[in-house]
């Protein structure tokens, strides 16, 4: 699996505080927050999360990169709903934060909430897309709450600008009665780019629900996200014991065969064959023959 370093950017703006979202906008990002870590650490054990606000004063930091959730849900309790967002420095903010991860193996990638209007124009959005994806950082957003056209080409003209070889989405969530994080785990942000769509788009209504065609496993994420992740890793991981057999098989294969002993022969040769005893005994009955003559010749002479 994929050993990334991921910054989650979350919206603590007065927007935030809106409940059009079940059960409200904070709580929902919440929400989510705990999926995307739990996803992240279960896909690899190495990938840490670091948690960041941008609403307030300016953004804030709350959390480095870790793989400990405790820490991260100490952040969310911690964070006061306040202000407008700031969302160009919270991304360089992000962006600084994962350039000193410990570990440099590590892939980089910020997921961004947005439920607020954005402040910076298209121009400037789209220039500091290109110098996040000059640096190889993947940007995923997750737009919700305030979807209007502003909001949506700003988003939709930095994510095309961003995108790179880790993949970059975006995923605009309108309300519906489904929960924001049973809805974030359809789409391409959780699932990968070749698993479902991402809301709004090819019969995914604004529910968060498929509309057409069939689930991976036969399970729908938004429904039972836990149970369609379990499978999803359990899959890979038979997969990965397949390839395992099938390269073990390939080098016993390759390892010259020994040849065959022929198996000792349970009866045993005898110690003289049919010819010598044959002899043997012949020469026996001639040595008894002459005896017997000799014996006549004595009785004879006695006689006489």
């Amino acid at each position: 699996m994929v050993l990334e370093a991921t910054m989650i950017v979350v919206d603590n703006s007065e927007s935030s505080r809106n409940g059009d979202y079940v059960p409200s906008r904070w709580d929902a990002q919440a929400d989510a927050v705990n999926l995307i870590f739990s996803a992240k650490t279960q896909a690899n054990p190495e990938s840490s999360v670091g948690l960041m606000s941008m609403g307030g004063k300016g953004p804030e930091v709350l959390v480095t990169l870790t793989t400990d959730f405790g820490k991260v849900l100490d952040g969310l309790h911690r964070t006061k709903i306040r202000g407008s967002t700031h969302l160009a420095t919270g991304i360089q903010i992000a962006g600084l934060a994962l350039k000193h991860r410990q570990n440099k193996s590590q892939r980089q990638r910020i997921i961004v909430f947005t439920c607020s209007p954005i402040g910076e124009d298209k121009k400037s959005l789209i220039q500091l897309a290109k110098r996040m994806k000059k640096n190889n950082i993947s940007i995923d957003f997750i737009a919700f709450g305030d979807l209007d056209s502003n909001n949506t080409q700003k988003l939709e003209a930095f994510n095309e600008n961003v995108k790179g070889g880790d993949g970059s989405h975006l995923a605009i969530i309108p309300p519906g009665p489904s929960l924001l994080s049973d809805t974030l785990f359809s789409t391409p942000i959780l699932s990968g780019d070749g698993a479902a769509p991402r809301v709004g788009e090819n019969g995914v209504d604004g529910g968060g629900e498929i509309t057409g065609g069939a689930f991976e496993f036969g399970v729908d994420p938004s429904t039972d996200p836990e149970l369609a992740l379990a499978l999803r890793m359990s899959m890979e991981e038979e997969k990965a014991r397949q390839e395992k057999e099938t390269k073990a098989k390939g080098d016993a294969a390759k390892e010259p065969a020994l040849e065959g002993i022929p198996e000792e022969s349970g009866e045993s040769q005898p110690l003289l064959d049919s010819s010598k005893e044959s002899n043997g005994s012949s020469s026996g009955n001639a040595s008894t023959t002459e005896e017997k003559k000799d014996k006549g010749d004595e009785d004879k002479m006695d006689t006489a």
